[in-house]
């Protein structure tokens, strides 16, 4: 029988089955009870029966007994709130099948079989946004970690690889595109005004990379020629009133695929590849093979709607997601705990890219920014993991910037230490060694090892260790040689109170003060607790740079002279050196004062050693205008929070601001006459326009800490000229912290404008959210009331409340206001989207880094969010983490 057009019956509007009461001890899931699957599933043909309160599905899976399982006869299918209405088995119905909680459990007498089942779904009804679900009129699905058990039984494990059959049927006028993973083999019409549409994935992968979608759509269409002269069909799927703003993220996938076949090796594999664009959405978007879901904020840009730093994201996420089609699908990961395999490589690809397109200098900072505000936080809290965790209750949770960016930074540090080009050998070979496996992160590092010739046993501590470790450097000048001492210490980590050394890969330089250039540059591999280094040949003390390019993830710990930070600020021919030069410079003054180590002497001195950097970056006709924005911008307080065991938000915010203003008021003239100079650069997207419009709002940033009043007519100038929504935001954003009366004219001018935009919007919320304003937390308050906010939508949510959550002002206010928000946001939304929800607990497992006041305000909004009787398992673990 032909199983893709075998009909499918009627099914009434049902709700997804109850979910279970959560248990009263969450399982652990551990990665050495690690067991392969004892069934296969080498096909599957799913059939849908489509509609937006009632889907009817069909699964038929071609079983094989797996040889290297552990000989059960029974098959265990997954499932998630979804009940079975009828089981076959070899063609014939069966009642013998039984259930283990959320899980269908059928014994099996042979070693292949044919298994139907039926399930009813209503996608309207699934808040969580996982499995499939309605998004404005149209349907979708999100699948990883563990959504295709919310479609139908499976051994929903990403070590299960199947060839997909899917046929889909629906109402023509509702879903007139009707999409799927690889290829569309036939269409056809049906009874009723109806339609269907099949697909055929040639390539095995497993059921988290499962894609559908059906809806009201239209296409920018292109095409690729790939290396070997296949012509490759492109779409970009989105709401007819948003073609318009995809032009970016279409270019953006053509400049991916031709970067990959040059810098990797890799080809694109089939003969479409198509992109979709989806307002509700957990993640910024998923990897499914031959057809990414995205969410709309990193699909859509033009200059009017999106930022400079929107039209980054867009190009980033859509080179990060189609790179996967190799780093992910091709090769997949065994288990969840290898989730770094793909995500760790993968966002070193897409920087790399990002790089390649762009300004490789200011990536590097930016993508050390987002490592620093982000994971730094993350490895030294009550949630630090390894990149490859050991265990965990609920998968979602480590979807994390550990998982992500540290797991990037590890797979450069090996990169690092064999070069660019022979790392290119190591990750051939992972590819032809591996390609249609399910495999670890041993298997890589194993693959690059063997390609490279490097030595990584001692390397693979970064996959098991938790914690940034801290490096003690100190540089002495002795008998005409300069003498480098460096010191390692991992500090512990919940579960790992011991830490062995690792090998470090720390490029340093050597500057002559007299002629300011190095005399000496190499790549020194700290491996041990202590080492020393020594270079001959100096007569005078050298100035030492060190971790140049951001060699490794670590912490830099070094008495350095003011004046040494001062010349590599001014003459350090490595960029990102050059950048830390000037963070070090702020972050010793402004962690000495809030820690109260310095006195009013040195304080005056550190101040004065800021402001000399500082103006060298105003007047150094040398950089380019990206550069010197991003040499501008202050240290963040979470990062200066990081530098202290225990903090006081408040104060460092207070000190942080008194800087800002410090510097706006001595270098006034210079940073007006800067604004001057950059505002009269017309729009472009090439590198000295996106320059001038980052130094347009960091001119405005510096003038309006220094004078509120004064500067709030130029803040407003600068709105109402803009012509782009880079200007347009960075002005507005100064001025939602003001207190001053353009302050809510901009606002209400902004929202009018963009009405009806939810992007926008949502930049609308956040800008109010994130501001500096003494009022920031009624402001939180009044904009949860507004007509245009909703707790259905990851991206409103996010945009108000996550801006509040990382607002220090606000989150931090005196008497816990700003942690008990954040409590009830938690409590409202886990119900609604468990995953979106979890993220919020995070900010409030901070509470052992704060004073003990704060820190018990904390404490008291856990215990309540915990106290909740019907907490989903993605909260739980992070609340009982937290508070463990």
């Amino acid at each position: 029988m032909d199983i893709a057009s075998r009909p499918s019956e009627p099914v009434a509007d049902t709700q997804l089955a109850d979910a279970p009461p959560p248990p009263a001890a969450p399982q652990v899931i551990r990665r050495e009870d690690y067991q392969a699957p004892a069934w296969l599933v080498p096909e599957i043909a799913l059939d849908f029966r489509l509609g937006l309160s009632a889907t009817h599905v069909i699964a038929r899976l071609s079983v094989t007994r797996n040889p290297a399982g552990n000989g059960t006869p029974t098959l265990r299918l997954n499932g998630d709130q979804i009940a079975a209405l009828a089981v076959r088995v070899d063609g014939e119905a069966v009642n013998d099948w039984r259930m283990d909680g959320p899980d269908l459990l059928i014994d099996l007498t042979g070693d292949a079989h044919a298994i139907e089942v039926e399930t009813a779904l209503n996608p309207a009804a699934n808040s969580q946004l996982m499995g499939l679900y309605a998004s404005n009129g149209m349907l979708c699905t999100q699948c990883e970690a563990e959504g295709f058990r919310r479609i139908t039984f499976f051994p929903d494990r990403p070590d299960v690889l199947s060839t997909y059959s899917v046929r889909m049927s629906g109402d023509k006028a509702l879903f007139p595109v009707l999409l799927s993973n690889g290829n569309c083999t036939e269409t056809g019409e049906g009874p009723d005004g109806s339609h269907w549409a099949q697909w055929h994935d040639p390539w095995p992968k497993p059921c988290y990379l499962f894609a559908l979608v059906a809806g009201d759509l239209v296409a920018n269409h292109a095409q690729f020629t790939t290396m070997n002269g296949r012509a490759v069909d492109l779409n970009i799927w989105t709401r007819a009133e948003d073609k318009d703003r995809t032009g970016h993220a279409m270019a953006s996938l053509i400049n991916s695929m031709k970067w990959d076949e040059e810098a990797f090796g890799r080809e694109y594999d089939l003969d479409l590849f198509n992109v979709v664009a989806v307002s509700d959405f957990n993640m910024g978007a998923m990897e499914n093979k031959g057809l990414n879901v995205f969410n709309t904020r990193y699909v859509l840009a033009d200059p009017e709607t999106a930022t400079d730093g929107d039209y980054d994201a867009v190009e980033g996420v859509i080179g990060h997601e189609y790179f996967h089609n190799w780093s992910g699908n091709r090769i997949t990961c065994r288990d969840w705990f290898q989730l770094s395999l793909k995500e760790g490589f993968t966002v070193l690809r897409d920087q790399l890219f990002s790089a390649a397109m762009g300004s490789e200098a200011v990536k590097r900072i930016e993508d050390v920014r987002v490592l620093r505000g982000a994971q730094f936080p993350e490895d030294s809290g009550p949630l630090a993991h390894p990149i490859r965790p050991d265990s965990y209750q609920e998968i979602s949770n480590f979807y994390t910037a550990t998982v992500y960016n540290k797991g990037a930074e590890v797979i450069r540090m090996m990169r690092t230490m064999a070069g660019a080009e022979t790392f290119r050998k190591g990750t051939d070979l992972y590819f032809d060694r591996h390609d249609g496996e399910a495999a670890t992160c041993e298997d890589f590092v194993r693959a690059i090892e063997d390609g490279t010739g490097l030595d990584l046993g001692q390397f693979r501590l970064w996959y098991g260790q938790a914690g940034t470790p801290q490096v003690t450097v100190e540089l002495r000048h002795e008998d005409g040689a300069a003498v480098l001492e460096l010191a390692q210490q991992v500090p512990a980590t919940p579960g790992q109170p011991d830490k062995q050394p690792m090998p470090i890969p720390l490029r340093l330089a050597l500057f002559d003060r007299a002629t300011a250039t190095h005399r000496v540059e190499e790549l020194v591999v700290l491996d041990q607790a202590r080492q020393t280094v020594r270079f001959d040949g100096w007569a005078e003390p050298p100035v030492l740079s060190i971790n140049r390019g951001f060699s490794a993830p670590v912490q830099i710990e070094a008495q350095r002279d003011p004046a040494d930070l001062v010349f590599l600020a001014a003459h350090d021919d490595d960029p990102f050196a050059r950048y830390e030069a000037m963070q070090s410079l702020v972050v010793g003054h402004l962690v000495g004062i809030v820690g109260g180590r310095l006195d009013a002497a040195a304080q005056d001195r550190g101040r004065a050693a800021i402001g000399e950097a500082f103006g060298a970056i105003l007047a150094d006709d040398a950089l380019d205008d990206l550069m010197r924005g991003e040499l501008m911008i202050l240290p963040s307080e979470t990062y200066l929070a990081e530098q202290l065991l225990v903090a006081d938000p408040l104060a460092i915010h207070a000190q942080r601001e008194a800087l800002k203003a410090w510097l706006g008021r001595e270098h006034g003239a210079a940073l007006e006459a800067l604004h001057d100079r950059v505002r009269a650069v017309p729009y472009g997207r090439d590198a000295a326009a996106r320059g001038a419009r980052k130094l347009k709002t960091q001119a405005l940033i510096y003038l309006a800490s220094a004078d509120a009043v004064g500067t709030a007519p130029r803040a407003r100038a600068q709105y109402d000229a803009a012509d782009n929504m880079t200007d347009r935001q960075g002005a507005l954003m100064v001025l939602c912290g003001l207190d001053v009366p353009e302050r809510a004219a901009a606002l209400d001018d902004f929202h009018t404008r963009y009405a009806g935009n939810a992007l926008v919007i949502d930049k609308w919320f956040s800008l109010q959210a994130g501001s500096l304003h003494k009022d920031v937390l009624e402001h939180v308050k009044a904009l949860a009331n507004h007509p245009d906010f909703t707790m259905s939508n990851p991206n409103r949510v996010r945009a108000l409340y996550m801006a509040m959550a990382v607002n220090p002002k606000a989150f931090h206010a005196a008497g816990g206001e700003g942690y008990r928000i954040i409590g009830e946001v938690i409590r409202k939304l886990d119900p609604i989207n468990p995953q979106t929800a979890a993220r919020f607990v995070p900010s409030l497992g901070r509470w052992r880094r704060v004073d003990a006041a704060r820190g018990a305000l904390m404490v008291e909004e856990l215990k309540a969010i915990a106290a909740e009787p019907t907490l989903s398992r993605d909260v739980r673990e992070q609340v009982t983490k937290s508070l463990g």
